[in-house]
């Protein structure tokens, strides 16, 4: 049965289906072919409503359209010209702008997709007139947007949370040190190639103009510190968070920097309900599939080849790992959560690996996948709102690449990286 259930899949997916419907399709054609047991497809339904009836849930839209607001506010655009202001000095400074503001946009919206298109649409285009190569561009926006659903607040970490039955806020704790080690060896990254290739640098700014700089964008560098110090010193719950990141954006931009129309507004909640509810029915989708899974006890069977293979934490996290990094080159990272994490989850708890360093992993490692040719994500996102040949941002994006895989064995090896802010939290 479990076989028939992702040939079906799979051959859904071939045929142009859309990830969440060949789920549901295969889930009702793995339910009509199921020998051992009867089932009503009635099931259908129920897990689809049971995996999305959640509280925790909430902070999904909430966030979106946090980031949605601030794109459309101004607070993005300020905090560009902040960055600039700060890193506009250093050589190939476009590139260090582009990674610093995705670093404090991350702290926000928690999108990498949002990320990249705010980001990418004022920045590709300087880069490309001050004379960078084209690719490096594109890669470079791509390799900084991706910090968007590590560091918290993190989507993917939210439908991991609920797939696990795990502490958001100790998820989002999580991601915060492994966000620091990507941004600084992205910068590093950027450091380099623009020693290597020349690239031009912005005229110094005097400490009056980053104190002005500063002032300007005081507004927007104020939101993640708000959303996390709040989660962190237990002011808000996540959720309670994700609400007042919101409300801050809409009367930021009303207000104070008067760059968002109320009649705007229509337009922002229509997208903010697309994107979430693109993640939301993916989720209810996986229901279904999972229940199936987890009813043919494939878990157990992959528990055993496991441990047959090997008993150290260490050897089963980094073979679990290797099998999520060929994934993440055809499947995009959310559908490939959904599928893959109730099936693994088991295997992390009967080897008495740390849940919330596994799924710190786990997410890191499939938000990789948005960086990783064939099917990154990122990658095509850049090259369309760039207009910058997809093949070029491929190959630029390697360096980028290579350091997330090392950032990723880093939190596999050392599991502090990912557990040390979890446990300061109670």
């Amino acid at each position: 049965m479990l076989t028939l259930l992702f040939v079906a899949f799979l051959l859904l997916l071939v045929i142009g289906f859309d990830v969440g419907f060949s789920m549901i399709l295969a889930s009702w054609f793995g339910i009509l072919t199921k020998t051992e047991r009867a089932v009503d497809a009635s099931i259908i339904p129920l897990t689809m409503i049971s995996y999305v009836d959640s509280y925790a849930l909430v902070q999904i839209p909430l966030f979106i359209l946090a980031g949605e607001l601030m794109n459309r506010g101004g607070l993005t655009q300020r905090l560009i010209e902040w960055a600039s202001a700060l890193v506009g000095r250093l050589r190939g400074s476009l590139g260090h702008v582009s990674i610093l503001t995705n670093f404090v946009m991350a702290g926000v919206s928690g999108s990498a997709v949002a990320d990249a298109v705010a980001t990418g649409k004022p920045l590709i285009p300087a880069m490309k007139n001050a004379g960078y190569d084209h690719g490096y561009a594109g890669a470079v926006i791509a390799a900084g947007a991706l910090l968007g659903p590590i560091i918290p607040p993190s989507i993917p970490m939210v439908v991991y949370a609920q797939l696990a039955s795990q502490s958001v806020i100790k998820l989002f704790m999580a991601g915060v040190v492994p966000g620091v080690l990507l941004a600084a060896g992205f910068m590093v990254i950027c450091t380099l190639v623009a020693r290597h290739r020349q690239y031009p640098c912005a005229e110094a700014s005097s400490l009056r103009q980053q104190v002005r700089a500063t002032r300007r964008a005081g507004w927007a560098l104020m939101m993640p510190v708000i959303i996390i110090g709040g989660i962190r010193f237990g002011l808000m719950t996540d959720t309670e968070a994700a609400a007042v990141a919101a409300i801050y954006a809409l009367a930021v931009s009303l207000f104070v920097y008067r760059d968002f129309k109320l009649g705007s507004l229509p337009q922002v909640l229509a997208a903010t309900g697309r994107s979430s509810a693109l993640i939301l029915f993916l989720l209810a989708a996986a229901g279904p599939f999972s229940w199936l899974v987890a009813e043919s006890q494939i878990n157990q069977t992959i528990v055993a080849l496991i441990r047959d293979f090997s008993t150290n934490p260490l050897v089963v996290l980094l073979t679990i790992n290797a099998l999520l990094l060929v994934v993440g080159c055809v499947i995009e990272p959310l559908p490939a959560m959904v599928i893959f994490v109730p099936t693994l989850l088991p295997i992390g708890a009967q080897l008495g690996i740390d849940p919330i360093q596994f799924g710190a992993v786990i997410v890191l490692n499939l938000m990789i996948g948005l960086l990783h040719p064939p099917i990154g994500l990122l990658l095509f996102i850049v090259s369309s709102v760039g207009r910058v040949p997809i093949g070029s941002v491929m190959r630029e994006s390697l360096p980028f690449l290579l350091w997330s895989l090392i950032v990723l064995g880093l939190a596999i090896v050392f599991p502090g990286i990912t557990t040390w802010l979890p446990s300061q939290v109670r």
